[in-house]
């Protein structure tokens, strides 16, 4: 089902493993792709925040402290592109060292939240609950795209924001 949350939110997923590998390669255009990642990681999050964590802990089979533990994750991934934006410099050896610690946060949330958070929700949301979630999902990362949500600015105040969650 094309509007299945589940399958959105893995479809994002599969979309920063392609921006992965797209911004190891130095003869890309890094800051373009950067801009695009930061927008849909951070869209992704806060729509997963918003709209599909809240839903999902009303249903038994889904582990309330596995989606807590996601939320916590993406203040770890927002602490990380924040830290990767902040170089400057794309062709820096520090460049690559903070993307390659923005890959290895994302990629253990990635991890965890397919098999624990998506399986659950697969197996126990009624498809037609996941398509109204992933129509609710596409409708709130579409507005914290359109608000500019991977600018520095807006990046740098989440990190305040969620400072205690990390700590």
């Amino acid at each position: 089902m094309a509007n299945d949350v589940v399958e959105l939110i893995l479809a994002d997923h599969r979309r920063f493993e392609d921006l992965f590998r797209d911004l190891r390669n130095r003869d890309n255009d890094r800051e373009k792709l950067l801009a695009e990642l930061a927008a849909l990681l951070v869209a992704h999050a806060e729509a997963e925040e918003s709209e599909v964590y809240p839903a999902l802990k009303r249903f038994k089979k889904v582990d309330d402290h596995e989606v807590e533990h996601g939320a916590e994750e993406h203040a770890e991934g927002h602490q990380a592109l924040l830290a990767l934006m902040e170089v400057g410099d794309t062709s820096s050896s520090e460049w690559e060292d903070k993307l390659e610690e923005l890959v290895e946060a994302l990629n253990h949330h990635v991890d965890e939240e397919e098999r624990t958070i998506l399986n659950d929700a697969r197996d126990s949301v009624p498809e037609q609950r996941r398509a109204e979630l992933g129509n609710d999902f596409v409708r709130a990362r579409r507005q914290h795209l359109d608000a500019d949500c991977g600018s520095l600015t807006h990046v740098r105040q989440l990190v305040k924001a969620t400072e205690h969650r990390v700590d």
